[in-house]
């Protein structure tokens, strides 16, 4: 069995970013959000990019 799930980067209102896979996502129009990525670890490491670049706070 394959796992097809993607996993999306979204912005909190308090401005840190939670990494959540596709069945949980809600369509909020008002927070920003990056993605699908294919793995929980390559949304992870684009988060930490993200946290670097100043678009995120850290946890």
């Amino acid at each position: 069995m394959t796992n097809t799930q993607s996993w999306y980067i979204v912005k909190q209102k308090n401005g840190q970013c939670e990494i959540v896979p596709s069945t949980q996502l809600q369509a909020e129009e008002n927070s920003e959000r990056w993605g699908p990525f294919s793995s929980q670890q390559d949304a992870i490491a684009r988060r930490v990019g993200l946290i670097r670049a100043g678009k995120c706070q850290p946890a």
